[in-house]
């Protein structure tokens, strides 16, 4: 079992990871996108991620969702990970943070 401040821990190293994937089309990464939704501990190590992509039609929907998991798979005291694309809400830009729409050019 793991104690709740490392549940918090694995989660902000979970963001971390999130923050280094990029869609190979778009400069931005994941994280600041918007397109992670939730990323849950539990007492056992176990991850959940809820993220979606930016179209269903993404190229990158295979290889996105695995690189992240992978990621965090490397973080200690993680036993298993699950990322679950879903596409509810549907994304779009209003959920990037400002950095990225700065980046982007939507300002």
């Amino acid at each position: 079992m793991i104690s709740t401040i490392e549940q918090s821990l694995i989660k902000v190293q979970a963001e971390g990871a999130a923050r280094t994937c990029f869609d190979p089309e778009i400069p931005v990464n994941i994280f600041e996108l918007g397109l992670i939704y939730d990323i849950k501990c539990d007492e056992e190590g176990n991850v959940n991620v809820d993220m979606t992509l930016t179209s269903p039609s993404c190229p990158a929907a295979q290889t996105i969702p695995k690189e992240l998991g992978d990621k965090i798979g490397e973080i200690p005291s993680v036993k298993t990970v699950k990322v679950h694309v879903v596409w509810d809400p549907p994304w779009d830009k209003e959920m990037m943070s400002e950095a990225a729409k700065l980046e982007l050019g939507f300002f």
